[in-house]
């Protein structure tokens, strides 16, 4: 199928009449608007009769512009619709017609129902967010601030690892002129422009917000399960709960991903044998999500957890004080990335420090030297990722084993690589620049020139925000055999031992970087989210 296909497919008769035995159907007329740019909810428009045209409406600064116009036997509509976002182009009528409005629960329903149309809606839905990348679509959500900026940074890691349909300008450190020209004050960055209104000092959390991206819950709701973290264990967990009937929500903090989405190539995960980068993986992990109905909001930072009900239920609440209601919770909230302690560090974090290499910071370093720092696999292949596109590469490791925690294919290549010098039983321990990262000093070579400092030292669970669970020493949850006998009193009531990754509280499950003894691999990580949704089972039937 071609990608016009995709985009616009063929219905056969079978399949449209499928598609139109549901729904409603509405006459409309020249210049009526079947949804609007900035509806919070909209519906899938089946045009029957006449002709729709897909719009970006007038900005402040630009005119409107026609996308595309569809026809008889087609449907209105992108990949907003499965996520819960907000329009962000409109739909009218080019003349008299009629149309079929479908809503997003019955298309839901439709996608659960009939294999043949999901697959085709999906491909089509897909296939025209990927369409509107690069063309007017994208500036309906407009980012603007420092190269050098975090904060920056941060904004635009959320648009792309949530899919969002947007154009981000990065002004160099000595770009006043651009800001004076705009009429950007420098202290407004960084800078949203939604639908061509301006959100200065935007945050992830207030661009999701006016999205619709943002959890709201509908009155008296109770869903079956509640997955707190987007990693490749909890997006296994929450595929696996709605594939198998289970009203599921998806939270994360920061965006889907984890650290696994800060991976350049994954060479070991089984079906790729030409390896994955983790941005990829994750795209398509989170595709499968919404395919299946799992609710994702991001960001969207759970806070505290508390049985409620005699322990029936648990209430899981935000940041922003809402409160979750579910059945049973999955906590693959993951691991915080470690720090080094050096002098400086903060300041360079907004301006040379990093913790991923994917393309979004490779593009800040563009080929200039840098430093990668640690000694397991993810340090390995983003030091291999960096030098393979222009960056001569000093790799920092702390021990003198190079291969006591990276796997051997990774080593073989680092040695290999003229690009890529070693420094074993090494630490960093200075940093240098002005207003940006310019140098790192390493005690056993002295001041090395560098752009960026690649940080990849390990992290520390993200736990603190369930006090209560049977945790290790470190931090890690016990789960299943491993509880502690002195929580073991509160499951006596039940006449059950704790399941596999069941936690130290009844219908609280732990899966990935998060839980003691896990094998920190992104294989194993999808292995125990979607074998925790087994024991939610068991659970929940209980």
């Amino acid at each position: 199928m071609s990608a016009d296909e995709t985009i616009s497919p063929t219905l056969t008769d079978d399949q449209w009449a499928r598609l139109t035995a549901i729904g409603t159907t509405e006459e409309v007329a020249e210049g009526d608007y079947v949804f609007r740019s900035g509806d919070s909810d909209y519906d899938l428009i089946v045009v029957e009769e006449g002709e729709i045209e897909i719009v970006r409406d007038a900005l402040k600064w630009v005119d409107e512009v026609v996308i595309s116009r569809m026809g008889p036997r087609t449907f209105a509509g992108e990949l907003g619709l499965l996520n819960g976002q907000g329009a962000f182009l409109s739909a009218r009528a080019t003349g008299p017609g009629r149309v079929r409005r479908i809503t997003r629960a019955e298309l839901r329903r439709l996608m659960n129902e009939d294999d043949d149309l999901c697959d085709l809606i999906l491909h089509a839905l897909w296939a025209r967010r990927e369409s509107l990348r690069n063309g007017p679509a994208a500036m309906t959500l407009k980012f603007v601030g420092f190269s050098s900026s975090s904060d920056f940074l941060a904004l635009r890691r959320f648009a792309e690892r949530l899919d969002l349909v947007h154009v981000a300008v990065a002004v160099p450190p000595d770009g006043i002129e651009y800001l004076v020209g705009h009429s950007i004050p420098e202290d407004n960055l960084p800078l949203a422009f939604i639908q061509g209104e301006p959100m200065p000092r935007a945050t992830p959390g207030a661009v999701a917000e006016r999205l619709g991206l943002s959890y709201q819950a509908n009155a008296d709701e109770v869903v079956d399960l509640v997955v707190v973290g987007g990693g490749p264990a909890g997006l296994a967990a929450a595929i696996y709960g709605a594939s198998e009937g289970l009203s599921t929500v998806l939270l994360d903090a920061v965006a889907p991903g984890g650290q696994a989405a800060a991976t350049s190539r994954i060479e070991n995960f089984l079906g790729f044998p030409f390896g994955v980068s983790g941005g990829d993986l994750i795209g398509q992990a989170t595709l499968q999500a919404l395919k299946f109905g799992v609710r994702v909001y991001a960001p969207c930072e759970a806070v505290s957890l508390a049985t409620v009900d005699g322990g029936s239920e648990l209430d899981i609440t935000l940041a922003d004080g809402r409160i979750i209601r579910a059945r049973a919770a999955v906590i693959t909230s993951g691991a915080a990335y470690r720090r080094l302690a050096l002098d400086r560090w903060s300041d360079f974090e907004r301006a040379g420090i990093y913790y991923a290499a994917t393309p979004l910071e490779l593009r800040q370093v563009t080929g200039a030297p840098v430093v990668v720092v640690g000694g397991a696999n993810s340090a390995g292949q983003a030091a291999l990722y960096l030098a393979a596109n222009g960056s001569p590469v000093d790799l920092v490791v702390r021990g003198t084993d190079l291969s006591a925690r990276m796997s051997s294919y990774l080593v073989d290549r680092l040695v290999e690589d003229p690009r890529v010098r070693i420094h074993r039983g090494s630490n960093v321990v200075g940093l240098g620049g002005d207003a940006e990262l310019e140098s790192v000093r390493i005690d056993s070579v002295g001041e090395v020139d560098a752009r960026g400092l690649f940080c990849f030292i390990g992290a520390d669970p993200a736990t603190s925000w369930v006090p209560t669970l049977d945790r290790d020493t470190e931090g890690f949850i016990r789960t299943g055999t491993d509880v502690g006998l002195q929580s073991l009193e509160r499951w006596q009531h039940l006449g059950r031992e704790p399941l596999p990754f069941e936690t130290s509280i009844p219908r609280v499950f732990a899966a990935g970087d998060v839980r003691r003894g896990s094998m920190k691999r992104v294989a194993a990580a999808v292995g125990e989210g979607s074998s925790a949704v087994a024991s939610v089972h068991r659970a929940l039937a209980g």
